[in-house]
């Protein structure tokens, strides 16, 4: 068999263009995403490539951080608001069935050899989804737990994405736009009343946020990526803003990356229109899927998410010790995280 090895790509261009070979990657594997996300997490980025006879066959974007001596591989790291990143195929659609497994099973195999180097002691790698074959995962080590995004499929009328959504949430859209409910695009002002309205909340909750709580990393983002890959929609109530999403673009998908915190304001649902002019927005701009991005951390999410009629698609949160330190690992982590779910 082949040897795979692992190299360290080292430019942006390069590193884009297997991002734009690769199947199921997302936003967060582009190069520009995963700088800002270093820069801000404070770990070192890896950003990995997989090669079979010096043919690249994967990308494998990593981040190594160190925690009370303990060295942590993380894919995406925490505090990044990135709720899955991993490894991605390159040209996997065209592969026969047992050279796609072969190569995501030897893939895993190299980084994990990559990392050992590295004297990582715990990894954990969360995979993108439709990336659905988990079991390379499972027989390399890792324990594997399946989550779930919610995906709208793009690919029929209009009017017929609106008659499947819960009859409730057409009657709240319909009534909140009669009450004075509009939406509108918005800029960097807009994001910055999506990013401390979505602050307020958590402080409201009990959740306690840092000081600055994401300010440089969302202006870097906005820079990198407004407006051709982030889009901002803004609800207004008689005029004032009452909730805000931002929404991110990447190949044939459109996704609900932040915002729509809880309103005080009754009998009106600005959050409800804001989702329904983000789908068609997206519909009318040609995309093939409209995501709902789900950390799967919050089960009272799954109400109303539903109610929009998307379908689940997997996605995958898997770990494994590397070391005797990395069986106290996890368990390092998870005391660690300071806000929950993808936040």
């Amino acid at each position: 068999m082949a040897e795979y090895e692992v190299e360290i790509v080292d430019k942006r261009d390069e590193w884009n263009g297997l991002v734009d070979r690769a199947d199921y990657t997302t936003i967060f594997h582009e190069w520009d995403w995963l700088k800002a996300a270093e820069k801000h997490s404070n770990t070192k980025l890896y950003p990995l490539v997989v090669k079979k006879n010096s043919t690249s066959v994967a990308i494998f974007p990593v981040f190594v951080g160190k925690k009370l001596g303990l060295r942590f591989a993380l894919s995406p790291p925490s505090k990044a608001i990135m709720v899955y990143l991993g490894p991605a195929l390159i040209s996997h659609r065209e592969m026969k069935q047992s050279k796609k497994e072969t190569a995501l099973i030897e893939s895993i195999k190299a980084v994990d050899n990559f990392l050992k180097k590295l004297e990582v002691d715990y990894v954990r790698i969360r995979t993108p989804p439709f990336l659905i074959d988990s079991r390379p995962f499972s027989w390399s080590g890792y324990s594997v737990f399946p989550q779930y995004t919610y995906v709208l499929n793009l690919e029929k009328e209009l009017s017929k994405i609106w008659e499947d959504l819960d009859r409730s949430l057409r009657r709240s859209i319909e009534k909140s736009r009669q009450k004075g409910v509009d939406v509108r695009e918005g800029g960097f002002e807009d994001l910055e009343f999506v990013r401390l309205n979505m602050k307020k909340r958590f402080q409201e909750m009990g959740v306690k946020v840092p000081e600055d709580y994401y300010e440089s990393y969302f202006k870097e983002l906005f820079k990198k990526y407004y407006p051709e890959k982030m889009r901002i929609f803004v609800a207004e109530h008689l005029q004032e803003p009452a909730g805000g999403i931002i929404l991110l673009v990447h190949k044939d998908r459109v996704s609900y990356w932040f915002g729509m915190s809880k309103t005080t304001l009754k009998g009106v649902y600005p959050n409800d229109v804001l989702q329904w002019e983000a789908i068609k927005w997206s519909w009318e701009s040609g995309f093939r899927y409209y995501e709902e991005i789900d950390a799967g951390d919050d089960p009272r999410l799954r109400h109303y998410k539903a109610k929009f009629n998307p379908e689940l698609v997997p996605w995958f949160s898997t770990s494994k010790n590397l070391s005797m330190l990395g069986k106290v690992g996890n368990a390092v982590y998870f005391s660690l995280k300071k806000l929950k779910g993808r936040f």
